[in-house]
Formats: C-alpha cells, sequence, structure tokens
C-alpha cells in the first residue's frame, strides 16, 4: 500500500506517576523508580486513535479501591485532570469520538481509563483479550476486569495489523510482558515511531537487555526486545514505556510530536 499523503498528528500525554521498587522494571536493581503512565493520541485524517488509556480516576482518591493487591506494589501520583478524558478535554477533543482504542496490554495502569472512552473499537491481540478472561490468568498477569469489560466493540487481532491499510498505525505484537502484549508503529512523516509500552520500559531495557522481575514470559519479552533493537537500528525511534528521563525530553500535548 501507497503510504498516505495526509500528515497525521501524534501527541504524548501524561496520565499520572507511579512508584515502585526499581526491581519491578529491572531484575535485582536496588531503590526505587518514580515513573509516568503516558497514553498517546494520533489525529488520522480517517479518525482519532488512543493508544492505551491510563489510570481510572478513582485511583485519584482510592487507589487501594480501585487496583487492590497492586497498591501494595505501586505508589499512585494522580490529580484530577491528569485522567485520559480530561486530557483530551485540553486539546478540544470529546472523549466519545475516539474511534479506535489500542490497548497495548490490559493492565491497570493501560486500560484503567476505557471505560472514559465508551464508543471506541478496542484494537487489542486476541491472546490478551483471551487471558484477560480467563480467571487464572487473570490472577497469574494481575488484571482487573473493572478496567476493559465495560461492553466495547472489541476487535481481536493475531500479530501486525495495519488500522487504515495506509501503512500509518500498524500494530506490532510484542509478546513476554503479558501473554499477548502489542507495540505501536506511527508512521509520521518524519519517519517510524515505535510507541512499546511494557515491552520495554527503559532505554535501560534495549541498551543491556535487562528484563524485569515479574514477567509473563521471559523467552518471549527477550525476542520482542531484540525485535526492536532491529528497529532501532533500521531508523525508527523508540518510545520506552516508563522511563522518566526519556519522558523528560517527549513534547507534552498540545504539542505535536515531529
Amino acid at each position: 500500500n501507497r503510504i498516505s499523503k495526509m500528515s497525521i498528528k501524534l501527541y504524548a500525554m501524561t496520565c499520572g506517576w507511579l512508584t515502585s521498587d526499581a526491581d519491578m522494571m529491572l531484575a535485582g536493581r536496588e531503590g526505587k523508580i518514580h515513573f509516568p503512565v503516558p497514553a498517546y493520541l494520533i489525529d488520522h485524517p480517517r479518525g482519532l486513535v488512543l493508544f492505551d488509556t491510563g489510570l481510572h480516576p478513582q485511583c485519584q482518591h482510592d487507589a487501594q479501591g480501585r487496583i487492590g493487591v497492586m497498591a501494595n506494589l505501586f505508589q499512585v501520583h494522580f490529580r484530577p485532570g491528569e485522567d485520559i478524558k480530561s486530557r483530551l478535554e485540553a486539546l478540544d477533543i470529546d472523549a466519545n469520538k475516539i474511534q479506535y482504542l489500542v490497548n497495548s496490554h490490559l493492565h491497570f495502569d493501560h486500560s484503567g481509563g476505557n471505560e472514559l472512552v465508551p464508543n471506541a473499537k478496542i484494537i487489542i491481540q486476541q491472546k490478551e483479550w483471551e487471558a484477560g478472561h480467563i480467571p487464572e490468568l487473570i490472577h497469574q498477569n494481575g488484571y482487573s476486569l473493572n478496567d476493559y469489560n465495560h461492553g466495547h466493540f472489541v476487535q481481536k487481532i493475531n500479530g501486525e495489523h495495519d488500522l487504515f491499510g495506509d501503512g500509518r498505525i500498524v500494530t506490532i505484537p510484542t509478546f513476554g510482558h503479558t501473554p499477548g502484549h502489542q507495540s505501536l508503529k506511527v508512521r509520521l512523516d518524519s519517519g517510524d515511531i515505535i510507541l512499546t509500552a511494557d515491552a520495554c520500559y527503559l532505554k535501560e531495557s534495549l541498551t543491556n537487555l535487562h528484563l524485569p522481575r515479574l514477567v509473563h514470559n521471559r523467552l518471549d519479552m527477550l525476542n520482542s526486545l531484540l525485535m526492536l533493537r532491529k528497529l532501532k537500528r533500521s531508523g525508527a525511534r523508540i518510545f520506552y514505556g516508563h522511563d522518566p528521563l526519556f519522558w523528560e525530553s517527549v513534547p507534552q500535548a498540545p504539542m505535536i510530536i515531529t
């Protein structure tokens, strides 16, 4: 397919911050890490697309009640105005007008805001959606149905999926962190950006192939990192999932990423 000549716009939004043991990101690392919860808006001529939705607003006042045992592992820093709906409103965008919601995976800091974009069609790997509905895998992966069972139309995909058929927004399977984790390739006029989500938490994850302590499948995650390395070598810009240092360099909405 010929790449569309029409430009698309990419916006980065911070939907709260979390603090955890550094070991959660880099196995064996001592100390704490304070990291952003990103979500992205892609304004394509044929529709508005979100990549992940951050935390649920309940986390602003009752994190324990919302995320349960996860609150023992993650301290939540999340203020009014930082939820995905408010972030979109700040861009003059009605959350009800989001056409597609690409969930990288179903963890609380990536699908917590799904409820706030009720009319979007969810695009998710079939393996991930199924894992999110099997009791043992829900428990094993720390999912909560509260985050993603809201009656959305769900398009379950397998592997790469080109949202508009023009090469501009393409899902990339990056399994390992969870059974069906996916990243997103966004082709700007300046070149490809890979929104890795939790396939690659930090720049150091990619540089040193340093895996986190908790991984659904270590071999899959390693293979995903090796694939991301290849994409980086071929010129793609890598947007790490939760890297606080990298995040300082990312223009925040309403600025666009160029």
